[in-house]
């Protein structure tokens, strides 16, 4: 149940609408719905603004599919990241509005298309092998309200496609950057601009790239003073933090 919601419960109660009991009814799920094999928080959204989020790695497609079935109930948008055809597949069938995202493998239902973000909000991705993090970004940011444009395949091997895009970060007020190999983007990117880089390092690399590590240890070693950097792979992370700072 999301603050607005919640306002329209309350809203009945006080006005008699709605007796109080039924009023407990529905929110005997808050702050959290033990199902077993999961405790959701449906409180999330209240202290937060954006609803629980499913990591569906590690998790059978009849579990993502009743996480997600039980936070519909009670929420109007629901995001899960790391899922499988299989899942998409089972929560369709009952909420046919669902997207799914193979690159990726996010997975969103997103009835509430309310803009929350104060201005535009910008992904890019250094290479077309950084896509599927930097979609996973897209999506995030999207689901959590943002006007979002994607910026493919502009890394520093050839500099001067980015420079066809400058429009695009100038109306930007904040910045994900998607980078495998040496991860040397984002601190290009944050030289060129005024709003915050979130930096987000990828597992795509050679030998000595060693699964990421040697992009995370470069942009935790920017000489951009705007950059900050989210964990390996982690375009989920980007997009939420990214999505905060464009509702300040």
């Amino acid at each position: 149940m999301d603050r607005e919601n919640l306002k329209a419960l309350l809203e009945e109660v006080r006005t008699g609408g709605l007796e109080v009991d039924a009023a407990l009814d529905r929110l005997r799920h808050m702050p959290f719905e033990d199902l077993g094999f999961a405790n959701i928080d449906h409180h999330r959204e209240i202290r937060v603004g954006m609803p629980e989020v499913i990591f569906g790695k590690g998790k059978t497609a009849e579990e993502v599919a009743t996480i997600a079935g039980r936070l519909l109930a009670r929420s109007s948008n629901v995001l899960a990241t790391r899922t499988t055809p299989e899942a998409y597949a089972l929560v369709k069938e009952s909420f046919p509005e669902a997207e799914y995202f193979p690159r990726s493998g996010a997975l969103r239902v997103l009835r509430d298309k309310k803009q929350h973000g104060k201005g535009k909000l910008a992904v890019v991705s250094a290479g077309t092998t950084d896509l599927p993090v930097a979609e996973e970004a897209v999506v995030t940011a999207e689901i959590m309200g943002n006007e979002v444009v994607l910026v493919q395949d502009v890394g520093v091997a050839g500099i001067h496609r980015l420079f066809g895009h400058l429009d695009d970060f100038k109306n930007a007020r904040v910045i994900v950057v998607c980078a495998g190999m040496e991860g040397a983007l984002p601190s290009v990117v944050g030289g060129l601009v005024s709003c915050p880089v979130i930096a987000v390092p990828t597992s795509v690399g050679y030998g000595a790239h060693f699964h990421g590590l040697a992009s995370l240890l470069s942009m935790l070693n920017s000489c951009a003073s705007n950059v900050s950097v989210v964990n390996i792979d982690n375009g989920f992370g980007g997009g939420y933090v990214a999505s905060l700072i464009n509702r300040l």
